[in-house]
């Protein structure tokens, strides 16, 4: 059975590059209307740009301050006054700043958790209302393998992605009956900038723990996040999807 998503509008938060494009970009060959959010209108109206004129199907840029309520609020709006309606949100946005815990300070603690967590409530929150008028949603959060596995060095990036967890589930559990699913997304280790900048040795320790002994694809996740958006999930909601080769966790 193929995916349509034809006539559906999608947000996807962080699509200026890595994950969130290529979720975008699946996203849009399969039908749908997108609306590409990122921190920098240039790099995110040039991704918008692309995946317009690939797939025929009509996009949106907007610049993005996901840690901000009355961003997000506004993210909504548009997509409404654009198209009428938001069927799918994918909370993709998310940034890291690293270290062991008795060196990380306050404000890398907050950054991460306004950036990864609190974006993620205010997003879903503003997504609701025009979803419980349609009786139809579906809501995807990116979280990682780490909010289930923890890992040195993220305690502000391992809380912030196993708060979304918990908070999809609870979502779930409030809005099911109104047509409405919210699942998690929770990827491993994938090729993107941020891990090939890391260190060779790093990158083997990781692979001895992985059993398809290689890295995810962006193209890996988004298949996952087309399938929970699709018809074909519509009797699946409040659960994790760990799109990490069979990382040992």
């Amino acid at each position: 059975m193929s995916i349509d998503l034809t006539g559906k509008v999608a947000i996807v938060t962080g699509s200026s590059r890595g994950i969130g494009r290529e979720i975008a970009h699946t996203l849009s060959k399969h039908g749908a209307y997108v609306m590409c959010c990122g921190t920098q209108q240039e790099a995110t109206q040039a991704v918008a740009t692309y995946i317009e004129a690939d797939t025929k199907h009509e996009t949106l840029a907007l610049q993005v301050d996901v840690s901000q309520s009355a961003s997000i609020q506004n993210m909504v709006k548009q997509a409404l006054e654009k198209w009428g309606r938001v069927d799918i949100l994918v909370n993709n946005a998310g940034i890291t700043r690293d270290n062991l815990l008795l060196r990380l300070s306050d404000e890398d603690w907050d950054a991460v958790i306004h950036t990864n967590l609190n974006s993620v409530f205010y997003a879903v929150k503003a997504s609701l209302k025009p979803m419980l008028k349609q009786r139809f949603g579906r809501i995807i959060n990116i979280a990682s393998v780490v909010g289930i596995m923890g890992n040195a060095g993220q305690a502000n990036y391992a809380a912030a992605k196993a708060g979304i967890i918990g908070f999809s589930k609870t979502v779930a559990k409030e809005y099911g009956a109104k047509g409405i699913t919210c699942n998690v997304v929770a990827p491993g280790f994938i090729q993107t900038d941020m891990i090939s900048a890391l260190p060779k040795e790093y990158l083997d320790t990781i692979m001895a723990t992985v059993p398809q002994r290689r890295l995810g694809t962006p193209q890996d996740v988004a298949n996952a996040v087309l399938f929970l958006a699709s018809d074909l999930a519509s009797y699946i909601t409040g659960q994790v999807i760990q799109v990490d080769g069979g990382i040992r966790t």
